[in-house]
């Protein structure tokens, strides 16, 4: 059954923190090499935070640049969904801190967590409530500081990720236009395969969970690889097929940059060349949350969006979580 909903991106802007940390740097800090790296991931440099910003900085930034860009005043503002999973603390939501330093004095909100998927997710919950008639205007924002919770004695996981935010803004569309339909899952029995076990309920900080080391990303990369290249292609199909649509149709898919050999072994089951995938890992890494929304603003920087253009948006994450969204592009 096809989710149809009568909302559309009119404005997409992103950021990334100046600091740049490539293969290089990582030779002298772990047991690797650009060519191991870019092998094995496609990475050639990632951003990362310095130390004082957080998350939430990140995100202002890719909200004020989308507010800018797009002529809307910030108390035009309904309503904030923020993806992340590295928020600036357990509350308040990060939501709120971006929305008071925006001036967003009308505007509700709250963070969401489905890790690689947030973005996805935050999409299509914001849809609802434009689609709906309750909302005319809904920002939603993924934004992650990985480096915050990377080992970098860890080379299975340091040389992955980055730290990044993109925003969208989401207002009513016509028949036809915007948001198609989406597809989101979850399969709990992944959990332990990628997962940071230190800071919840269960493990509360103490001395010893941080002598174990359990505030980082632990991950399994060859359980996470061979789910991640079966889901986001079986998403795909689905949502094609649901609207009547074959891969042909596509002027562009936007996959999570996790790893280029993912995207790649997602693109041949599609069956689509290179023209139609968006890839920018090699500049930011996964940078979580917010490889979507970076991935749609350097599209349209290259000129590989257009109005009109069938766009499809797919991802997998910690959890596991899967998020895919068909749309039409309006702007």
């Amino acid at each position: 059954m096809s989710h149809r909903i009568a909302a559309k991106i009119t404005g997409v802007a992103g950021y990334v923190p100046p600091k740049v940390l490539t293969n290089a740097d990582l030779e002298k800090m772990v047991d690797t090499d650009d060519e191991w790296i870019r092998t094995r991931t496609g990475i050639r440099e990632r951003h990362l935070v310095e130390n004082g910003m957080a998350t939430s900085d990140m995100a202002t930034e890719a909200a004020k640049q989308l507010l800018a860009q797009t002529n809307t005043d910030p108390t035009e503002i309904d309503l904030i969904v923020l993806a992340s999973v590295t928020p600036d603390m357990f509350f308040p939501a990060t939501a709120c801190l971006v929305q008071d330093r925006l001036g967003a004095k009308r505007a509700w909100g709250f963070d969401l967590s489905a890790a690689c998927s947030g973005f996805a997710y935050a999409l299509t919950v914001g849809a609802q409530f434009v689609g709906s008639g309750a909302h005319k205007k809904v920002l939603v924002i993924g934004s992650d500081a990985m480096s915050k919770i990377i080992d970098y004695k860890d080379r299975a996981t340091c040389v992955l990720f980055g730290d990044g935010a993109g925003a969208v803004l989401l207002e009513a569309a016509k028949d036809g236009e915007g948001i198609l339909d989406f597809e989101h899952d979850v399969d709990g029995s992944g959990g332990n395969y990628l997962y940071m076990p230190g800071g919840g309920s269960l493990n509360p900080s103490t001395r010893e969970t941080v002598e174990k080391n359990m505030h980082v990303v632990h991950q399994d990369g060859s359980q996470v690889f061979k789910y991640a290249v079966r889901r986001m292609a079986d998403l795909a199909a689905c949502l094609l097929k649901r609207n009547g649509f074959t891969s042909d149709d596509l002027a562009l898919v936007i996959p999570h940059q996790a790893n280029l050999r993912i995207i790649r072994a997602m693109q041949e089951r599609l069956g689509v060349d290179d023209s139609k995938v968006m890839v920018n890992i090699d500049r930011y890494g996964n940078t979580t949350a917010g490889t979507l929304p970076l991935g749609m603003r350097d599209a349209l920087a290259e000129g590989r969006l257009r109005k009109g253009d069938l766009v499809l948006l797919a991802a997998v994450g910690a959890g596991y979580t899967t998020g895919g969204v068909l749309l039409r592009w309006a702007c």
